[in-house]
């Protein structure tokens, strides 16, 4: 614009200047050939400042300089000025007379080029209302822009116009000729070609942002005073037809900028939302004989959606965790990935999951991708969206499942009466379910000698008093998931050997028999040292649940005063020394009564008998080999017997 008022104002100065050349031919008078200069110069200027202001048409061109007949001068555009259809054109003209002659009203004519003269049916201007040899169809739509005549100004405006608008207007003043009705028709004619509405609309859009009011302007093309054009919005979204806005209000304006120009446009006001944006919005203007032209525009909404995160979040160990973050916004928003640690809990800080290296972009999303996952990978992950001047996150509690080999802890081997502590721990996620077994036909349950514990992640076994009967393979079983797992713990129950009293020796003429019972856990191993200087001997050796019974039988020359035993279970071993008794040979059987039992014996040998014994409440008699020794009698099969 600035630019045009540049080449309008030289060239109206040119033409000023050109128009100065030109007093010296002209025909009137110095001083009014100085008065048309000076309204030339006026003129020139209102009409640069109406181009400027309006845009209804651009001649191209510049004023021309006075054509003069006589003492008749005007000065018309040179070259066609160009129009649109539905718009609006001003022709440009200003006239002088002779001194004699006294203008009184101003008429237009449009005729074709080819008319040597335009005639009284091509008027279409009379400044005298009461006229009627006015064409019809120019009635109402061509205005005088200087109603007074005397300030010789004789540029008219036509609006509405059409193409057959085009042609050429000649203007023809009237007045008083030396005091008699006359009229002076100027040979110049001003060209005016009218082409279709090419112009459209101005549609002004302020910044839209979800959930503030918009209002929308939509300016009609041209700055005409002719028929009030129709304005109207519509809206498209994508595959639906043209609708309204729904909630919007419109509103119709008019500003008359000078006494022939107006501007026209109408406001659309709404709410706008994210369903709106990259929407098109259309403003539609018709003017008088259906013409029509409009603008679309594609609306432009800043908003932001809630944040979303989409992915597993629980995954197992070794796997890759894949997690996306997106918001749908605009513009797009910019998405980071953090992770809250413990530590960052103490700090309220957050640990930046992207390369301090790769530029971030705008792209309304952020991927989050961790091959091979362990347990440290673990925790809350915060997904930060940061939209203009918003900030949204949205947190996602990442677990890895995971399970470790379970250990078993506590001692293995206990001493028989003390107790059993086991526990079973196994670090997993989810925690585990563990159990305690014992392989056989006893099972483990709580009872008063047993005390099965179940905490996360640990089960403990429980025994206040082992006895010999709790030793053996116990199992510790884990189910995590769709994986079972098992560890085995071998319980040792000690039981500290030691020799019985019914344990002895005797001598019974040269032959020496010992006995040396014992117990304990594990079963102990019996051992005569006497055994080391003898060769010839009898050892037998009988086990009965944790008892052991080791009998030795060998010759002597002479007798020693004890023998010693000696057993080892190999936790602890056991020394005692047997005194010996002799014993007198049994020459002849006998019976010996009691009060439940009565024994009949017969020796077989100096210390070997087959006895004989009933019982009372039995009523039976039993045959056996036995051996007395110390008042006590130590029996065999009968077949033992030699």
């Amino acid at each position: 614009m600035m630019r045009k008022r540049d080449t309008l104002q030289s060239r109206g100065e040119k033409g000023a200047r050109e128009q100065d050349k030109e007093c010296k031919g002209c025909l009137v008078g110095e001083t009014d050939c100085l008065k048309l200069q000076i309204r030339m110069k006026v003129f020139i200027w209102a009409t640069l400042l109406f181009s400027v202001r309006s845009s209804n048409a651009d001649t191209g061109a510049s004023l021309g300089r006075p054509s003069c007949h006589y003492n008749y001068c005007i000065s018309l555009i040179e070259g066609e000025i160009t129009a649109e259809a539905g718009l609006c054109v001003v022709i440009p003209c200003s006239f002088i007379t002779d001194p004699d002659f006294t203008p009184q009203y101003v008429v237009w004519f449009r005729c074709e080029p080819s008319k040597t003269r335009c005639t009284e049916t091509d008027m279409i201007f009379h400044s005298n209302k009461n006229n009627q040899n006015v064409q019809s169809e120019f009635r109402e739509r061509v205005s005088h822009l200087e109603p007074e005549i005397s300030q010789n100004n004789c540029s008219i405006i036509i609006n509405d116009l059409k193409k057959s608008d085009s042609g050429s207007y000649q203007l023809r003043v009237n007045g008083l000729l030396s005091g008699k009705q006359d009229g002076f028709t100027f040979i110049p004619r001003a060209t005016v070609s009218v082409k279709g509405l090419s112009q459209k609309p101005t549609v002004m859009i302020p910044p839209l942002t979800e959930g503030h009011q918009a209002t929308l302007t939509c300016t009609a093309p041209g700055l005409c005073s002719g028929s009030v054009p129709e304005i109207t919005w519509t809206w498209r979204r994508a595959g639906v037809n043209d609708s309204h806005i729904t909630g919007n209000i419109t509103d119709f304006k008019t500003e008359n900028l000078t006494a022939v120009t107006q501007r026209h446009s109408s406001t659309l006001t709404f709410d706008p939302s994210a369903e709106h944006h990259g929407t098109e919005v259309t403003c539609k203007v018709r003017f008088t004989r259906n013409i029509i032209t409009d603008e679309t525009v594609t609306l432009n909404v800043s908003y932001v959606k809630e944040v979303k995160i989409t992915g597993k979040t629980s995954v197992k160990k070794g796997e890759t965790l894949n997690l996306t973050c997106s918001v749908e916004s605009f513009p797009p928003s910019f998405v980071m990935w953090t992770k809250l640690s413990e530590q960052n809990m103490q700090n309220r800080t957050e640990a930046n999951l992207q390369k301090d290296t790769e530029p971030q972009k705008q792209t309304g999303m952020a991927a989050l991708s961790i091959s091979n996952v362990t347990a440290d990978h673990s925790g809350q992950y915060i997904c930060t969206a940061k939209h203009l001047n918003h900030t949204l996150k949205k947190q996602a509690n990442v677990t890895v499942t995971y399970i470790r080999n379970p250990a078993i802890t506590g001692n293995t081997t206990v001493i028989m009466g003390e107790s059993l502590n086991l526990t079973c721990n196994v670090q997993s996620f989810p925690p585990t379910i563990i159990m305690w077994t014992k392989p056989g036909p006893t099972s483990l349950h709580n009872g008063t000698d047993t005390d099965l514990q179940t905490n996360s992640g640990s089960a403990t076994l429980f025994i206040p008093e082992m006895t010999a009967k709790h030793s053996g393979m116990y199992r510790c079983i884990v189910k995590h998931m769709d994986t079972t797992l098992h560890v085995l713990a071998n319980v040792t129950v000690i039981w500290f050997p030691k020799i019985l009293s019914s344990s002895g020796c005797e001598v019974q003429s040269d032959v020496l028999t010992c006995v040396c019972i014992s117990e304990g856990l594990p079963l102990p191993t019996t051992k005569w040292p006497l055994l080391e200087n003898h060769t010839e001997y009898s050892v037998t050796t009988t086990v009965s649940n944790h008892t052991v019974n080791s009998t030795i039988i060998l010759t002597v020359n002479h007798v020693n005063t004890s023998v010693e035993c000696v057993i080892n279970n190999k936790n602890w071993e056991v020394k005692q020394n047997f005194a010996i008794r002799k014993s007198l040979p049994v020459q002849q059987g006998g019976c010996v009564s009691s009060q439940l039992n009565s024994f009949c014996f017969k020796p077989q040998s100096d210390h070997i008998f087959s006895i004989t014994f009933s019982t009372v409440n039995y009523n039976k008699l039993y045959t056996c080999c036995c051996i007395i020794i110390q008042d006590k009698i130590f029996s065999f099969p009968p077949s033992d017997c030699r």
